[in-house]
Order: structure tokens, then C-alpha cells, then sequence
């Protein structure tokens, strides 16, 4: 497994699967989902992730078009988001997570995404109804989308 974070640009392979790991971030203040995630698929080797929770984020950086560090990030994200194999999406119960709402809306019908929305989340009726109406699996934890992914790609796919 390798993992990729900006503003690393992946290694592109056609021998590779890619899983883009949305979902909650806050600024970086959210728990650290995507470790769990890359510890899942750890052993793969296989597989590229592409993490966008960035080492070096400065929550300072004024989040607008001119910003060349946001401008970069949002882009990169976009990119790995587009050449992704699957989409993890993951809502977080304390969070709103905007972003990953704006995303679910762009990627819905990409047939490559797995939500992950408990019950708890506050928008998770919009969510679970979005994705039964679109046909996208949805689950409740965040191992369960593990082991769904790693079912579709490696013994389905």
C-alpha cells in the first residue's frame, strides 16, 4: 500500500487500485478517520490511498481562489477524487462536514462511492435517502465501508 497526501502527486499505475479517502476533517481538528482506514488496507500492496488530510495544513490560509495553497489543495483533492478507483466518504457524528455534503452531491453518481453516515450525524436522513435513491451503499461505521471496499475491488472486482 502506498499513501499519497498533498501536495504529493500519485505514482499512476493501471495495475493499481486507488481508494480517495472524503469525508470529515475540520481543519485537521476531527479524529484521525483516514489512519484507520490506511491500517485496514495496509497489507494490499496493491493499492494507492489518497489522503487529503494535509501534514502541513495552516489553518491561516485564507480559503479563496487566489490563495495559491488552497487553490492547490481543493484541486488536488478534485483530481485524486476523479482517478480514484472508490470513494471512501465518511460523515462524522460531532461534524457538518460542508465539503464532504458538496462532495456527495458532485460523486453520486460516479458508482465508485461507499458512505459511511451514522445515525447520529445531523443531516443523516438526507444522506441515508440520498444514497438509497442513487443505489450507493451506505453502512454505519467506518469498518464496515472497510470491508465492503475490500470486497468489491478484491473479490467481486
Amino acid at each position: 500500500m502506498r499513501v499519497y497526501k498533498p501536495p504529493e502527486m500519485p505514482i499512476l499505475e493501471s495495475n493499481r487500485k486507488s481508494i480517495f479517502l472524503a469525508g470529515t476533517i475540520d481543519m485537521g481538528n476531527s479524529e484521525n478517520w483516514q489512519k484507520e482506514v490506511s491500517n485496514f488496507f495496509e497489507d494490499e500492496d496493491d493499492i494507492d490511498i489518497y489522503n487529503p488530510r494535509r501534514e502541513d495544513w495552516d489553518n491561516s490560509w485564507q480559503q479563496d481562489f487566489t490563495n495559491p495553497q488552497f487553490f492547490q489543495q481543493v484541486n488536488w483533492e478534485l483530481n485524486q477524487l476523479d482517478k480514484a478507483t472508490a470513494i471512501i466518504m465518511n460523515f462524522l457524528s460531532d461534524s457538518k462536514s460542508p465539503i464532504t455534503l458538496l462532495e456527495l452531491g458532485v460523486y453520486i453518481h460516479s458508482n465508485k462511492l461507499y458512505v459511511c453516515c451514522p445515525d447520529d450525524f445531523y443531516r443523516a436522513g438526507n444522506v441515508h435517502i440520498l444514497c438509497d435513491r442513487f443505489n450507493v451503499p451506505c453502512f454505519k461505521n467506518i469498518h464496515q465501508t472497510c470491508k465492503n471496499v475490500h470486497n468489491d475491488l478484491y473479490i467481486l472486482g
